[in-house]
């Protein structure tokens, strides 16, 4: 269980985190000192794994599958006719590090004496909502999973290394049970360990960690809403009536820095357009999270002079904005004026893809090509998904004429900063439950309100921490006054005048549908919970007045979209074969099938009773 090789590294790495040399020197000379020691360090390097394989995930599960699926984002190109079937995929790896962690945790503060185990009780309630959190994440792509047993094979005896399966229905329970026990201990334990800076996600504030656990239940409730609406409703109510309290300010969220020197994969991504239509509806709102979701487009002021000056035509989605002077020049901007008007997005059907009308989206390597004075350029018309959102490493160079200047944003890396849970989340989840019945002090206007708020106000403090290009100002603008107003920073009044949009409105008429397309923007950087949300809720809704859903046309017939990844067929050589088969069996799934209409039909225990893809949300 334990060697003197794991306390060595406890020792280093509870001495990098922050202990003074005083705590270490009595550490280094307290036998009881030094186990607790290694189990800080255990519950950091547990954390450390909540936001494991970073790359396959984005790279394969959310800009191949789930952006495109949830119709946030094209796949890269413009989608595909296979655009719906599924090949490589990852999942969170908590079983190889994370799971290690968190029982040595339990189990060592098992087998202490009372008085110290009274003590430790917070550091094993630590490591409920650790496990939960990734966990839920792998359970959302894949139905049932190992999570009771899973990693307990060192302390067993027999080791025990044919782990069960549990189903969503017993997760859920179990997750529930345990986070109701996590809060019990964070809010009344006499005399606690303390984390302090190994704690890096809270700095040791334990109410934090049981609002965060009461944040995780209202996850577990939103994916019961259509199972079992009565138990999902009473959790909501637990939780907005909790004596913990739950999330509701910038600094109760749940974010993810894994350290100073982490900056997300070091790899790029196949990064796909964003919709059209949520683009629009985005810049029609005045919402500030187009700003932060998506980058701009290329066409600046600079740029369109260089096309008129080339006689070349500019794409008809951004000639729509420009003025032009009495002898042809760009005069400025009409509409809404930068940095709005740089962002577009493409049509989402394989069909639409494939037709030249839409050229001006698909082939903009071969329109968008300028030559000035024998320099040559070409540049994009449409938004990609913000990269910085993922990975901080990603250097970029602003678009300038042929020949014209070089300005880049790069070798300025910080640490990247994730989202993994936050106060937005928690308050639209309040606004849902008090529409579906909900016994909770608020109203649902004033939960949605405060969670637009905070949604705004999270992406925008991740803009700044990840030095988004364009953020503070931009370059290409030599003018001062145009340079910051062409910059995407949460700028005074754009919060009250989104607030003020009917898209918000939830006295006049489709309440419910308006909330979930707020959860579905908030969660844009969360992408198992926007597609777990577009699976629950039905939305985008299809002839929606607010955001309808896109058909997805393909040689003239509507896709069929997976509603779960792909489960591989077990081996008979594998020691769980048994255990695989079994879950399995218990789901209904077949295994080694990519075929949509397949990945479809055979639901999650969640899903079984959810709206059609685009059916709008079950009241």
């Amino acid at each position: 269980m334990k060697s003197i090789y794991k306390i060595l590294f406890a020792l280093v790495f509870v001495f990098a985190w922050g202990c003074d040399k005083d705590e270490f020197a009595e550490l280094n000379s307290d036998p009881a000192k030094l186990q607790e020691g290694e189990l800080r360090f255990s519950i950091t390097k547990a954390v450390e794994q909540m936001y494991e394989n970073d790359y396959t995930t984005w790279f394969y599960n959310n800009f191949d599958y789930i952006y495109p699926w949830s119709q946030f984002t094209t796949q890269q190109g413009g989608n595909s006719p296979t655009f719906n079937v599924m090949e490589s995929y990852g999942t969170q790896y908590i079983y190889r590090e994370l799971f290690p962690q968190t029982r040595d945790v339990q189990y060592a503060i098992e087998a202490m004496p009372e008085a110290e185990k009274a003590r430790h009780q917070v550091l094993k309630a630590l490591t409920y909502p650790i496990q939960i959190l990734p966990a839920m994440a792998n359970s959302d792509l894949l139905g049932s999973i190992i999570f009771s047993e899973a990693g307990r094979a060192p302390f067993t005896n027999p080791p025990l290394i044919t782990p069960a399966y549990d189903s969503q229905e017993e997760l859920y329970n179990l997750w529930l049970t345990q986070l109701d026990e996590a809060i019990d201990i964070f809010t009344n334990s006499e005399n606690p360990i303390q984390m302090g800076n190994q704690d890096v996600i809270y700095g040791g504030d334990y109410a934090k960690w049981a609002k965060f656990c009461n944040l995780l239940k209202l996850k577990v409730a939103a994916r019961m809403i259509n199972v079992d609406r009565a138990r999902a409703l009473s959790v909501a109510e637990e939780v907005a009536n909790s004596p913990a309290g739950f999330m509701d300010a910038l600094t109760d969220d749940f974010i993810y820095n894994r350290g100073v020197k982490y900056y997300g994969t070091g790899n790029g991504f196949w990064i796909g357009y964003g919709n059209q239509v949520l683009i629009d509806f985005l810049r029609d709102n005045g919402d500030p999270r187009l700003k932060f979701l998506f980058k701009k487009n290329d066409f600046n002021a600079e740029v369109v002079q260089a096309f008129i000056d080339a006689g070349v035509d500019l794409p008809p989605y951004v000639e729509q904005y420009v003025s032009l002077d009495g002898d042809g020049n760009f005069a400025g901007w009409t509409g809404p004026g930068e940095p709005w008007v740089r962002y577009h997005g493409a049509p989402l059907a394989p069909d639409a893809t494939l037709d030249s009308d839409n050229d001006i989206y698909f082939n903009q390597g071969t329109l968008y090509r300028v030559n000035l004075n024998g320099a040559e350029k070409t540049y994009s018309a449409t938004s990609l998904f913000s990269e910085k959102l993922v990975r901080t490493t990603y250097d970029y160079t602003y678009p300038t004429k042929p020949g014209g200047r070089v300005i880049e944003l790069k070798d300025n890396d910080p640490p990247l900063h994730v989202i993994l849970g936050s106060s937005a989340e928690t308050n639209l989840y309040l606004a849902e439950f008090k529409l579906l019945g909900a016994n909770i002090p608020g109203t649902a206007q004033e939960y949605l309100n405060r969670g637009v708020e905070l949604s705004v106000r999270r992406i925008d403090a991740l803009a700044e921490n990840n030095q988004f290009p364009y953020y503070s100002n931009d370059p290409v603008y030599t003018d001062p006054v145009e340079s910051e107003q062409a910059s995407t920073k949460l700028k005074e009044g754009e919060i009250a005048n989104l607030l003020s949009q009917p898209a918000l409105d939830l006295s006049a008429g489709d309440a419910l549908e308006k909330v979930y397309i707020q959860q579905y923007l908030n969660f844009a950087s969360t992408p198992n919970d926007l597609w777990t949300l577009v699976r629950r809720s039905g939305i985008p809704k299809r002839n929606s007045a607010i955001l309808p859903w896109q058909e997805f046309i393909s040689s003239g017939t509507e896709e069929t979209l997976p509603r779960r990844f792909v489960i591989g067929a077990p081996t008979e050589d594998d020691l769980l074969y048994q255990n695989k088969v079994q879950a399995l069996e218990d789901q209904g799934f077949t295994p080694s099938v990519s075929s949509p209409e397949i990945l479809n039909s055979e639901r999650m225990w969640f899903d079984e009773n959810n709206p059609d893809y685009g059916a709008g949300p079950i009241e």
